[in-house]
């Protein structure tokens, strides 16, 4: 049941009625019963930093509800912002395999239900089940092919198109079609948006402007409506 913060708590994965297809979600009982056996869980309020970037890993972080933003930061202060992370994701994985310092920040952009696990318990449930290993091995893959595909895309695209595309994952990920067309409520700031597509927050905003006078897009609220997405696509060059 959902407390005042309007989480859905969840008790165990094993029992879990919110279970995907993310990363310890489809495992088998057996090996759920191991992983609820070493998590703890743990709700933090909107704000909260999970760990900072160069921290020792501490262990991993199972996000079951809420949202985390993953950035990091530059010498001069400069902030690039990686990935708004979803319910099911794991976080802190690959500097806890690795033993090395958290290459990211992971701040709660919302209220956050949270599965923590210890380094040294998670090390040996990864010795324990060779399943949860090939797992590993594969969310770390794609982890580094979505870092791949942000820097080429940085690199190569203008911040207009990396608007466009970016709009056009969220319509994909998380929109919903209504008769005004596609409504996204935008959580993030526009210089929070620019962290995202390596811009600035005036680019971002006179980049908004310039959709709505195109008609691409409406914004009412706190909603934003793609109104044209096939415009939008060929702006993104998708």
């Amino acid at each position: 049941m959902g407390g005042q913060s309007g989480l859905r708590t969840i008790e165990r994965c094993l029992t879990c009625k919110l279970r995907t297809d993310h990363f310890f979600c489809d495992l088998s009982p057996s090996v759920l019963r191991s992983f609820d056996a070493i998590s703890c869980t743990t709700v933090f309020p909107k704000g909260v930093m999970l760990f900072v970037e160069g921290q020792e890993p501490r262990g991993i972080f199972v996000l079951c509800d809420g949202r985390v933003k993953l950035s990091t930061s530059s010498v001069d202060g400069k902030t690039a912002i990686i990935e708004i992370a979803e319910p099911g994701e794991v976080l802190g994985l690959s500097a806890t395999v690795s033993e090395l310092p958290y290459e990211v920040t992971a701040e709660a952009l919302d209220p956050c239900q949270i599965n923590f696990i210890k380094r040294e318990d998670f090390l040996r449930f990864l010795a324990d089940h060779g399943q949860v290993c090939l797992r590993v091995a594969q969310h770390l893959s794609r982890n580094y092919q979505a870092a791949y595909n942000q820097v080429r895309s940085l690199a190569l695209h203008s911040a207009a198109e990396n608007l466009a595309k970016l709009l056009l994952e969220w319509c994909s990920e998380r929109g919903a079609d209504t008769e005004e067309g596609i409504r996204l409520k935008v959580a993030l700031t526009h210089e929070e948006i620019g962290q995202m597509i390596g811009t600035t927050r005036e680019t971002v905003g006179r980049l908004f402007a310039e959709l709505k006078g195109q008609q691409i897009i409406a914004i009412k609220g706190s909603s934003l409506f793609v109104v044209n997405r096939a415009q939008l696509k060929a702006l993104a060059n998708v």
